[in-house]
């Protein structure tokens, strides 16, 4: 199997949700529901538009397993044959544009999504790493979310746990 950015991303941005769980809510009228499971939507971009398919329960998966079931989604989208159940529920959504050679972008969010997270692509650049300039894989995170369930200082730690869980991928073992 192999693995993905994406794949690493929705593993770690999974585990993060269920310890900052306001950015795992929806906005249902005026009531904030917030959910005990992650259901991850996975945007695919189609010529006709883009479909966002759900990664149910992606925190209870592994890195195989949501590597695998994510190519399975967007293989359905691409063939047209999800199901109404596999583009509903969605709790929290991740978009990939690392393929188009884009760093940043800010996504859209999905209603009644509180966030999304936005994934540009991976590039070596030229750092500060432990005091010296060094050559790093860097990439950059885009985060949008809605104002009316959280604010600025939730959202942004939910960001900053997500780029930590990147860096030092064990932590989305625990």
């Amino acid at each position: 199997m192999r693995l993905s950015i994406n794949g690493i991303v929705i593993l770690a941005t999974s585990r993060v949700l269920k310890r900052l769980t306001i950015m795992n809510s929806t906005l249902v009228g005026d009531e904030i529901l917030l959910s005990d499971a992650v259901h991850m939507g996975i945007a695919v971009a189609l010529l006709e538009g883009l479909i966002v398919p759900v990664l149910r329960h992606a925190d209870k998966k592994g890195l195989l397993e949501i590597a695998r079931e994510s190519r399975e989604v967007a293989r359905k989208t691409r063939q047209g044959t999800l199901s109404l159940d596999e583009v509903t529920g969605g709790t929290f959504t991740v978009t990939n544009v690392s393929m188009l050679e884009l760093d940043g972008f800010t996504p859209i969010l999905k209603p009644p999504e509180t966030g999304i997270l936005g994934i540009g692509r991976v590039k070596e650049k030229p750092v500060v790493y432990k005091g010296e300039i060094a050559i790093r894989s860097v990439m950059c995170l885009s985060l949008t979310f809605y104002h009316r369930v959280v604010d600025g200082v939730p959202a942004t730690t939910f960001l900053e746990t997500v780029a930590r869980y990147l860096e030092h991928p064990v932590l989305s073992m625990t």
